[in-house]
């Protein structure tokens, strides 16, 4: 197979930009909905939901523990744009708000919509070696040194996130949200496969 040449710098920058601002878009839907997600952002909602407090702010402050596990299991160049993307996506979540008022929207177009644009972001970040931190790093990292399955760890976590949910927001919302899920990991399944992508 011919060595593909490496995403340049400027490549990495747009899709950090552009990667992020997509999730933080199904972020708005989501929140506009009462909805919430899996992963990290999935325990920035639940805090956001049971607190009032900024949801950018505890994101960005969930994630900080997870940057070991990233150094550790996946490298410096992953961390550091891990890093930005997390960063990015703190800033774009509350300054979003600001740029866009959404009056009113179908909860259930809110989950499908978030669901594919944060699968779609979530890509961009994957194919430049990136990711959006917390619990799927750390499941990395448990993969790497123990052996456990990332994708089971992920799921698990993802499960516990979204019934925590049923304490903070009404069971449709939470049935909402796992569809949002579905919607973004669909978007994932079909469209991240080994060998279709040859970018570094």
């Amino acid at each position: 197979m011919t060595h593909q040449p490496a995403h340049s710098l400027l490549e990495d920058a747009q899709a950090l930009l552009t990667g992020t601002l997509l999730v933080a878009f199904a972020i708005v839907l989501f929140k506009q909905a009462g909805l919430l997600t899996g992963g990290s952002p999935g325990l920035a909602f639940l805090a956001h939901y049971a607190t009032g407090m900024s949801f950018g702010l505890l994101y960005f402050v969930i994630n900080i523990p997870f940057y070991v596990f990233g150094l550790l299991a996946m490298g410096r160049t992953f961390t550091i744009k891990t890093f930005c993307a997390v960063a990015l996506l703190s800033l774009y979540s509350e300054w979003l708000p600001h740029w866009i008022d959404i009056a009113s929207i179908n909860p259930t177009f809110a989950a499908v919509l978030g669901g594919l644009l944060a699968g779609a972001g979530l890509l961009m970040l994957i194919r430049h070696q990136a990711s959006l931190g917390g619990i799927g790093v750390l499941a990395f990292y448990l993969q790497k040194r123990r052996g456990w399955r990332a994708g089971t760890l992920q799921m698990i976590a993802d499960a516990l996130i979204v019934g925590g949910a049923l304490f903070v927001v009404s069971p449709l919302r939470v049935a909402l949200s796992i569809l949002g899920v579905l919607a973004l990991n669909m978007v994932l399944t079909i469209n991240h496969r080994p060998g279709r992508y040859f970018g570094q």
